[in-house]
């Protein structure tokens, strides 16, 4: 006998993959233009603290683990066949970010990971441009890793407190 299918899990999973291209590609189209417009170290403009210039990070956020884009790429590569691996089995049998706030976090990292493993394996390193006064600078994918990190830890905040 069959089992019948779940369309709210369906959904979660349109959810996701959704998110994680849109993210990509909005990664990409941004990181295309600023390569195609500045060269690296050069600014687009500045107001305040907040300015518009190409870098090249061959390490992780934050300038951490430079010169190891090998290993990042590796790491990237895991990442996202272990989110891959939730997103289409895990999340039945684990179900406690198998919400649309827990999927759309994972898109967004999935996402991130992506656009930054694409220019890790074309470049070699990362095209980060958003920069903030001391901050380091980022990009669209970094964005969307920590904004999905956060909204994932949300998400299972809920689900515990829902439980309780």
């Amino acid at each position: 006998m069959r089992k019948a299918s779940n369309p709210q899990g369906m959904w979660w999973q349109v959810v996701f993959f959704l998110t994680a291209l849109l993210v990509a590609v909005a990664d990409q189209l941004t990181k295309l233009w600023i390569m195609s417009n500045l060269d690296i170290g050069e600014s687009l403009f500045e107001v305040g603290i907040f300015q518009i210039v190409r870098r090249h990070n061959t390490g992780a956020s934050f300038g951490l683990f430079q010169d190891h884009s090998f290993a990042l790429t590796i790491a990237s590569i895991v990442g996202i066949a272990l989110l891959l691996f939730y997103a289409l089995f895990a999340y039945r049998r684990y179900p406690i970010s198998g919400n649309w706030l827990g999927m759309t976090a994972l898109g967004l990292i999935l996402g991130g990971t992506i656009g930054n493993l694409i220019d890790r394996l074309r470049f070699g390193g990362v095209t980060d441009f958003i920069s903030i006064g001391w901050w380091p600078a980022f990009n669209i994918a970094d964005s969307a890793i920590v904004v999905g990190a956060i909204l994932f830890a949300y998400s299972l905040l809920l689900s515990l407190v829902r439980k309780h």
